[in-house]
């Protein structure tokens, strides 16, 4: 059996742990590889009912165009096949040509009988290099054994999301219909956000440690010159960049990262530093970095960082296809981050 090596892992939560990498008889091809056994014990059992979702409906998407392919399963997990695209939230298309092909994803999977019921999330639609769309993750995804009642309304409520992304990156080419569909929320949904979703809120911000960093401000224009000043004092120091991330719960946290020699950063040390000069000021995480990523011009690369520390590595292997020359430094910085979760602040993608 063929051996997988795993280049880069892109995620670590409760439910699994996600790399992508090659099996050594075909090291041309890219594939996803989710280990639910990573997961701790307390959640597994949940962690695997996730990846049987997923598998199932894999399985079943099978042969539509623009979604994975399941490839494996074993006692560890799943593998699948690699989709080569960038996420909607940095793509931004604005063509018609890419919601017309996500409509016609949709249209496929509601004739096999599936939906997928976490489209509202940008990252989980791709742009593929040809401009056609693409979707992933799909751990929530429901095989509708009935056409009935429910699976219309799911599958309404796949569109809808479909449609607010369209809103969301190219208000302009919305049609009237496509507005009242919006403007018009299922029963369900409505019922959902008014009580289910608070429920959810709390289990993810709370148990499970999610959040989507909104509603705090720029904790870096208030606390950042306290944070660069007392660290500029520390010896061995050379110079700092802050980013954001989201926090467990709710809100922003600080990520320093910290050009040193030093291989381990004392951060309660480094916080004391920083409220001699500011006593509501907190760095959240600090990762000791050989060299700091800057352009030509000297410049700190501010959005190589911001995707570090919000784990989004999908977006910084797209980066570094273009920009190769940068692989070396950011590669030692990515095998070192702190940050293990894909949430990302809303605010910062604008």
């Amino acid at each position: 059996m063929a051996e997988f090596i795993s280049d880069t892992v892109f995620k670590r939560d409760v439910f699994s742990e996600t790399r992508a990498g090659h099996f050594d008889d075909n090291p041309e091809t890219r594939v996803a590889r989710r280990i639910v056994t990573a997961s701790p014990l307390w959640s597994r059992p949940l962690a695997w009912i996730l990846a049987k979702r997923e598998i199932r409906a894999l399985h079943a998407v099978a042969g539509i165009e623009g979604t994975p392919l399941i490839i494996k399963v074993d006692a560890d997990g799943l593998f699948r096949s690699w989709t080569d695209g960038t996420p909607l939230h940095l793509a931004r298309p604005d063509k018609v040509e890419w919601y017309k092909d996500a409509r016609r994803i949709l249209r496929d999977m509601r004739r096999r009988g599936i939906t997928h019921n976490d489209l509202a999330k940008p990252q989980n639609w791709l742009m593929l290099p040809d401009g056609k769309a693409a979707v992933i993750d799909f751990q929530l995804a429901t095989c509708h054994r009935r056409r009935g009642r429910l699976f219309t309304l799911m599958a309404y409520e796949d569109l809808r999301h479909c449609l607010k992304q369209k809103r969301a990156f190219a208000p302009d080419l919305m049609t009237a219909t496509e507005t009242r569909v919006l403007a018009r929320k299922s029963l369900p949904s409505r019922i959902w956000m008014a009580t289910g979703k608070k429920v959810y809120n709390l289990i993810t911000r709370g148990l499970f440690s999610w959040s989507d960093g909104e509603g705090t401000g720029d904790r870096i224009d208030r606390e950042g010159p306290a944070i660069v000043k007392a660290l500029h004092s520390e010896p061995g120091i050379r110079d700092i960049a802050l980013a954001l991330y989201p926090l467990p719960r709710k809100g922003v946290g600080i990520y320093a990262f910290v050009e040193t020699d030093r291989t381990t950063l004392d951060i309660a040390q480094l916080n004391d530093a920083v409220h001699a000069y500011d006593p509501d000021a907190q760095i959240d995480l600090a990762q000791p970095v050989h060299a700091i990523p800057r352009r030509q011009n000297g410049d700190v690369r501010d959005d190589i960082l911001r995707l570090i520390a919000m784990n989004q590595i999908t977006e910084l292997d797209d980066v570094l296809r273009r920009e190769p020359e940068l692989a070396p430094t950011i590669r030692a910085i990515v095998d070192g981050r702190l940050n293990w979760t894909d949430r990302r602040i809303s605010s910062l993608e604008k």
